[in-house]
């Protein structure tokens, strides 16, 4: 279902969330978990409704399987790469970041302001202005900036 080196960065995710180390990942590992990410006031009902989206104790393994369900949707990198060249006839691998955010705020499931900007946040245009989709669709389908590895 992964590369190794994905399994192996879910690991990584896993071990940092597993806060007392007993090799699963409870309530009191998600509250600390999202005060680590800096918001604080997580409700209990919050915290066990994300509870039960596991089909038992959440161990490495429920961890990736549950991963696997929520990334099975996630189309191929090829696919969303052909989706953006729609947009760029030329094949540059960039998209004006004016162009994209008319596009994405006008069009089928329209974003908000709000949503382009924090986008762009996420996603950084260049010097030129233009959004590198070509590595944006990496991240999408990999998780990790390619040019970080």
């Amino acid at each position: 279902m992964f590369e190794q080196a994905q399994i192996q960065e879910f690991k990584e995710a896993f071990t940092i969330m597993d806060q007392n180390r007993d090799g699963f990942i409870d309530k009191n590992d998600l509250r600390d978990t999202f005060c680590a990410l800096g918001r604080l006031n997580v409700g209990n009902d919050e915290l066990d409704e994300m509870l039960k989206m596991a089909p038992g104790p959440i161990n490495f393994t429920i961890f990736l399987s549950m991963f696997g369900e929520k990334l099975k949707g996630t189309d191929p990198e090829e696919t969303i790469i052909n989706a953006f060249k729609i947009f760029d006839p030329e094949g540059q691998g960039v998209l004006k970041g004016e162009d994209i955010k008319y596009y994405i705020m006008s069009q089928a499931d329209k974003f908000t302001e709000a949503e382009v900007e924090d986008m762009f946040t996420n996603f950084p245009l260049d010097v030129a202005g233009n959004l590198d989709y070509k590595n944006l669709c990496y991240v999408i389908t990999h998780g990790e900036d390619k040019e970080a590895e």
